[in-house]
């Protein structure tokens, strides 16, 4: 078959896995498009590459086109989110000095708890606490501030710093920062490198984060839908792949080539399966759906999940949050995700909006077959979000 190229940006994370998949088992190919992935330094400048058109498109944080559809961040081109290439798959962690303290005082690091662990770190913090982050419109923020407004750390002096996701334990041995919120495999890098220790997952703060989007200018979407549609459906193709128990070796070390997260296949293969090396002790720690890219309609993109990003944002900025929840519906096109997958025998949810914070256990809902089960989406604290009209 006569493959159409696809220049595609990513950064080099484990939630960059469905395209790297896509990629290397052939799901492109088989839907008439071949990816040419191309790593990005930092992301402003992956968000760059999509908005001035030198890719089609790109693995985005999921707050990234929500930000500029509100008009943050300085750039105007639109985007559209057309699929969540992730769920969570975002740690927490502390450095050497803080983890002392935290021992000091008894804490036990059990990985799970988001209020003991705020309350616990804000008992040790003696001054302002720097917090390294990849972006300021990102997932990592958003749960970050979260997390801070509804524990003890409300009262904790709290800086937010950028940094590479590459360079978060170099930052953190230099003293540059004192603790961290990065995706996988990055901040087990700093444990490996005995510079930091975990706290947390991000899915104890929220357990259904929208982590990375599919993005591409909405232009694209309208003039090349035949393109779109085959990346939509082989990204979608290699998520399930993905979700096999069975495919996870094989995942762990295609990632882990100098070709694309330069890592070892160990370190990225805890973030697979949620089996993770918390600190230099060497304890261990497990986390079920630490990333999820498949099960429960993981890459639907809910409007729901857009307007909570937009109304964070908006309070933040200043913006009018239900005006700012509309133009954030807009993004996260669950309209074309619909048109596009759903001749693929795609089970696809009834609704394009939840209640977020709302589904305590595994719960069925409508949809085309009837056969689809979301998972868990509750926050930490317990609220719920509805989303305006």
């Amino acid at each position: 078959m006569r493959t159409v190229s696809l220049p595609v940006a990513y950064m080099p994370l484990v939630d960059a896995a469905p395209l790297i998949a896509a990629r290397e088992m052939g799901f492109d190919h088989a839907e008439g498009v071949s990816l040419d992935l191309r790593p990005a330094p930092s992301w402003s400048s992956l968000r760059d590459m999509l908005a001035f058109g030198h890719v089609d498109a790109a693995h985005l944080l999921s707050p990234v086109p929500i930000a500029m559809a509100l008009g943050l961040g300085g750039i105007a081109t639109p985007f559209s989110a057309v699929s969540v290439l992730s769920l969570n798959g975002n740690v927490i962690g502390v450095g050497q000095d803080l983890e002392k303290r935290l021992r000091a005082s008894g804490y036990a690091f059990d990985f799970q708890d988001a209020n003991a662990a705020g309350a616990a770190l804000a008992r040790v913090a003696n001054g302002p606490l720097v917090f390294g982050v990849p972006f300021p419109f990102s997932m990592h923020v958003e749960l970050l501030r979260y997390w801070v407004a509804g524990t003890e750390l409300a009262s904790t002096q709290v800086e937010i710093r950028t940094v590479p996701p590459p360079l978060m334990a170099q930052a953190l041995a230099a003293g540059e920062i004192d603790a961290f919120c990065v995706g996988e495999p990055w901040g087990s890098v700093s444990v490996d490198d005995q510079v930091g220790a975990l706290l947390l997952p991000g899915r104890a703060i929220w357990t259904c984060a929208p982590e990375k989007v599919l993005a591409v200018r909405t232009e694209w979407a309208e003039t090349e839908p035949h393109l779109l549609g085959g990346l939509m459906r082989a990204i979608w193709r290699a998520a399930r792949w993905l979700s096999r128990p069975e495919s996870r070796t094989t995942a762990s070390e295609m990632l882990s080539r100098a070709s694309y997260l330069n890592v070892s296949s160990e370190l990225i293969d805890r973030a697979l399966s949620g089996e993770f090396t918390i600190s230099s002790r060497g304890e261990q720690r497990h986390v079920d759906g630490f990333v999820e890219f498949f099960d429960g309609a993981a890459s639907f993109p809910w409007r729901s999940q857009a307007k909570w990003i937009a109304h964070q944002l908006a309070r933040r900025n200043g913006l009018d949050p239900t005006q700012a929840e509309y133009q954030a519906a807009k993004v996260f096109r669950s309209d074309l995700y619909r048109r596009e997958l759903q001749s693929s025998g795609v089970e696809l949810p009834g609704a394009s909006e939840k209640l977020e914070g709302a589904i305590p256990d595994a719960t069925a809902v409508a949809s085309a077959s009837g056969s689809l089960i979301l998972p868990p989406n509750v926050f930490f604290d317990r609220r719920i979000f509805e989303p305006s009209e």
